[in-house]
């Protein structure tokens, strides 16, 4: 069901974070800015980071009409990349562009494979889930299909600056199969199999829904949920997935481990 090598940034990241992705994915990159409203400034801004931050070779994929996301071309531009990179802006211009198209098709073929690192930032982020947050205000929140490479998951965003702890409890109650996962700023989980870690200098709020006893969503969009288990976790945390365990590191040891 976990297959991949994927890193979902809550926005705003800092050189740590891009810096971990360029280190994981290799030297050659594709940036995707099909969510920006100004592509040309995103796709050069990424590659500016990227170079700076040790990336060889970097290109930018202009993907803005469906017709671009069926032509043949794309896929031998994504298999000679190491990693791929979506930008922010607006996710359901992702997945409308992109959703059922040949570009979609190859990515998924390439990152279930692990042949490429695949990481989105903001938008590039919620579009990962399954079931997307579309948008919503501090109560209330609009969902639809994302491309769902991390399956069993809602990821939200700039969650702590943004107050969305509401927004991701009102996702949750709707689908409470689905794990939510709210992502600071300058904060990402950097999946491998059924696991994530916490990379960053934020913290990742996971909502469990599973043991929660109660879960009632009424007609004017309130809700009410007993039970539900909320973790939060800062950098170097990880969670397993399916077993929806978290651990916390030990500072005391992670300090040994550095000193010795």
């Amino acid at each position: 069901m976990w297959a991949g090598r994927l890193l979902a940034i809550g926005g705003a990241a800092g050189p740590s974070v891009l810096g971990r992705f360029v280190a994981q994915a290799g030297r050659s990159i594709v940036v995707i800015a099909t969510a920006a409203t100004d592509p040309d400034a995103a796709e050069a801004e990424y590659a500016d980071t990227f170079a700076r931050l040790g990336a060889g070779d970097v290109r930018a994929l202009r993907l803005t009409t469906r017709a671009q996301a069926n032509d043949p071309a794309v896929e031998a531009a994504l298999t000679e990349a190491t990693g791929v990179f979506f930008t922010g802006g607006d996710q359901l211009r992702i997945t409308s562009v992109l959703g059922g198209t040949r570009t979609d098709s190859v990515l998924q073929d390439l990152v279930a494979s692990g042949r490429v690192m695949l990481a989105g930032t903001s938008a590039g982020a919620a579009m990962m889930s399954g079931t997307m947050i579309v948008g919503g205000d501090g109560h209330t929140v609009s969902t639809g299909p994302g491309l769902e490479f991390l399956p069993g998951v809602l990821i939200d965003m700039h969650f702590a600056e943004r107050g969305r702890l509401h927004r991701l409890l009102a996702a949750v109650a709707r689908y409470p199969h689905e794990l939510g996962l709210g992502i600071d700023e300058d904060t990402a989980i950097l999946t491998g199999g059924d696991r994530f870690e916490v990379l960053g200098s934020g913290s990742v709020t996971v909502v469990d829904a599973g043991a929660a006893t109660d879960i009632r969503v009424a007609a004017d969009d309130s809700i009410a949920i007993i039970g539900v288990r909320v973790h939060v976790l800062p950098a170097g945390c990880t969670f397993e997935l399916s077993g929806r365990r978290p651990s916390i590191i030990d500072p005391a040891a992670e300090v040994g481990g550095r000193a010795a």
